[in-house]
């Protein structure tokens, strides 16, 4: 009878190759065991692609809309904190402007016309806000500030009304520079563009529209007005206390009026915020459906694997075994 045996160099490269291949099976079933899911997809789908492929697709879709609500909800959130410390501000200084007024006396009145100076700086800091350096106010410009600075505002401003001694002569040229198309507010103060932000596509044909710019007619009578109070006690203008009382009384009603505007433009951001908390959660809904979808495709068995995997380490555990016993023969202890 022929016997056949494996020389020593034989035998070191198939326990090697053996060793290798078993270290290989422990790794891939642990990671199995650890992830749920297979981690030889091909073998495992038997090469069809076609489902798996479809629905990472739809994943990956749904990573793009999230991103993009994720976006929009950033620059909602920014413009309603811009806008709740516009309207604070504004309210409060209305008040205070109107008592002013009232009361006519020259400081009373100029402690308020500078306050109001404050304030406006303080208005447009907050319009000229920008999140992750885009600016909020600027429509489709985001990557240049809403507005000009107080003191380049208020130069013009001066300017435009030296020289006029009545109450309507004062405002007539002020409405004109704030509201005229063409005008020193679009042309000089406003800085952004006149086109609105493009549109944020949150879900399948859903977008989320922006429009809201730093020239929109309510954001104007807010700067307008405090504007007004600003200049009021300007001492280079020199107007009399009876004009400044008038004024300070004209631009605190006006500022006052002006809440209305300002709450309904706050209030169409919060139902673009509904809006976004509504995407968000069908995004999630889907999104879990589809990964249900997928586990379910490349997902495996737990207890089998944990069986295979206890096979292989006590295969790997008598190969080591195996392998010592051989190391330790020798010729002289086989004599």
């Amino acid at each position: 009878m022929a016997l056949y045996s494996l020389g020593d160099m034989a035998s070191h490269f198939m326990l090697r190759h053996q060793n290798v291949r078993l270290n290989a099976d422990m790794a891939q079933l642990a990671q199995e065991m650890a992830s749920g899911q297979t981690a030889d997809i091909p073998r495992h789908l038997n090469g069809n692609y076609s489902y798996i492929g479809d629905v990472e697709r739809k994943l990956r879709v749904l990573d793009g809309y999230d991103t993009a609500a994720k976006e929009a909800s950033l620059f909602t959130s920014a413009m309603q904190t811009a806008l709740n410390k516009v309207q604070q501000t504004t309210t409060t200084l209305a008040s205070d402007l109107i008592l002013a007024g009232n009361t006519s006396l020259p400081e009373g009145m100029k402690v308020v016309s500078s306050t109001a100076k404050g304030e406006l700086g303080a208005l447009l800091s907050a319009l000229n806000t920008n999140v992750a350096g885009r600016s909020l106010f600027s429509g489709a410009a985001t990557d240049s500030i809403a507005f000009a600075s107080t003191d380049a505002i208020l130069t013009e401003l001066k300017t435009l009304v030296t020289g006029e001694t009545t109450l309507s002569g004062i405002l007539n040229a002020i409405d004109t520079w704030f509201d005229a198309p063409g005008g020193g507010f679009e042309t000089n103060a406003y800085q952004g563009a006149t086109t609105d932000l493009p549109s944020f596509l949150v879900g399948e044909g859903e977008t989320i529209e922006l429009t809201l710019r730093g020239d929109n007619p309510a954001i104007r009578d807010l700067l307008k007005n405090t504007a007004i109070a600003a200049l009021t006690a300007e001492p280079d203008l020199g107007f009399p206390p009876s004009l400044q009382g008038a004024l300070l009384v004209s631009a605190g009603k006006n500022l006052m009026s002006s809440e209305g505007a300002i709450t309904s433009v706050r209030a169409d951001l919060g139902y673009a915020e509904s809006r976004l908390e509504e995407s968000k959660t069908r995004g999630s809904a889907e999104r879990a459906s589809f990964e249900m979808s997928r586990n379910e495709l490349l997902g495996v068995d737990p207890y089998e694997t944990a069986t295979r995997l206890e096979a292989v380490r006590f295969q790997l555990e008598s190969l080591y075994t195996a392998t010592s016993r051989l190391s330790q023969l020798s010729l002289v202890g086989y004599l």
